[in-house]
């Protein structure tokens, strides 16, 4: 073997080894290949989701500790939104989930409040206490409307 031969063999080992780390970024990034986070499974319903997403993440004092596995319609016509945690958390019953905005227009994440009940969320139980998402479009329209009922003096249009 020559040279030049063991110097290609080493470039093209580089080019693999590159190729390799680019593709696990790429996978990290979008989050796949992480989806079971320990075992913690915990579900919650929402009225309004306001655009979350599967693998959105669940924060606890705005520390990650799992993910949005998936979102479905139950019999009642909410969303429900299955949680992936990590299996070492011991939520409380009265655990309280929200959907918040990172920033103004930022992404969607679920929030837990823990509670301070004695009694222990299990693997498969549903979160009692939620808060859907605050959509700002209706939040801007209910300052127009106000806005509008103020400048007339409390009084309504008449058509």
């Amino acid at each position: 073997m020559s040279r030049s031969s063991t110097r290609d063999l080493l470039v093209g080992l580089f080019v693999l080894a590159g190729l390799g780390a680019i593709a696990y970024l790429s996978f990290s990034v979008a989050g796949f290949g992480r989806n079971s986070n320990g075992g913690l499974i915990l579900f919650a319903s929402f009225d309004q989701t306001g655009g979350l997403k599967p693998r959105a993440p669940v924060e606890i004092a705005g520390v990650k500790v799992g993910q949005v596995s998936s979102i479905t319609l139950d019999k009642n016509s909410r969303a429900r939104v299955e949680l992936n945690l990590d299996a070492s958390l011991q939520l409380p019953v009265d655990t309280t989930a929200s959907i918040m905005t990172a920033g103004i227009l930022g992404d969607r994440f679920v929030s837990l409040q823990v509670g301070g009940d004695d009694q222990t969320l299990r693997s498969g139980e549903e979160i009692g206490f939620t808060e859907s998402a605050v959509l700002l479009e209706r939040l801007i329209g209910k300052l127009v409307h106000n806005v509008n009922v103020g400048g007339n003096d409390g009084k309504e249009k008449k058509e």
